[in-house]
């Protein structure tokens, strides 16, 4: 009889602290998305807002609630001093606000791209850069080293 090379352990292996954490923040920004998508709906098309400004409403107020959920969830990190930690979270996020404006404006404003999915291009591309500067920068522990 042929043995299944398929199993529940072999999927577990795969599942490193790495790969597992890669899952949880792509779940956690499934979150944001939706928080930053309506909020900049809201304010661009219902308040008439500058569309960088409502880009800025809505990306901020998914960062704050990305943090909680990082610290608590994807990382599990509640022993480094919160405020130092947002902060470098906050600055992580602010540079990918600047990428993610700066692709909309590309895609937008140069090539003419739909607004919206100029913002979804742009939140794909800059998910690669949060994961790995969270991942390696913000919530780094010894035990991640390791791992490494």
């Amino acid at each position: 009889m042929p043995q299944n090379k398929f199993s529940i352990s072999s999927l577990s292996s795969l599942l490193t602290p790495k790969f597992l954490a890669f899952i949880k923040f792509g779940i956690t920004g499934v979150s944001g998305l939706i928080i930053d998508f309506s909020l900049t709906w809201f304010f661009k098309d219902e308040m008439n807002f500058n569309k960088f400004v409502a880009n800025g409403i809505g990306f901020t107020a998914a960062v704050v609630s990305n943090y909680i959920i990082h610290r608590n969830w994807t990382f599990k990190d509640n022993k480094s001093k919160t405020g130092m930690q947002f902060t470098a979270f906050f600055t992580v996020s602010l540079i990918g606000l600047f990428l993610n404006s700066a692709i909309i404006f590309l895609l937008n404003n140069m090539l003419f791209v739909n607004f919206y999915i100029s913002k979804a291009a742009a939140i794909f591309i800059v998910f690669f850069w949060n994961f790995s500067a969270n991942y390696f920068f913000v919530f780094k522990s010894p035990d991640k080293e390791k791992s490494i």
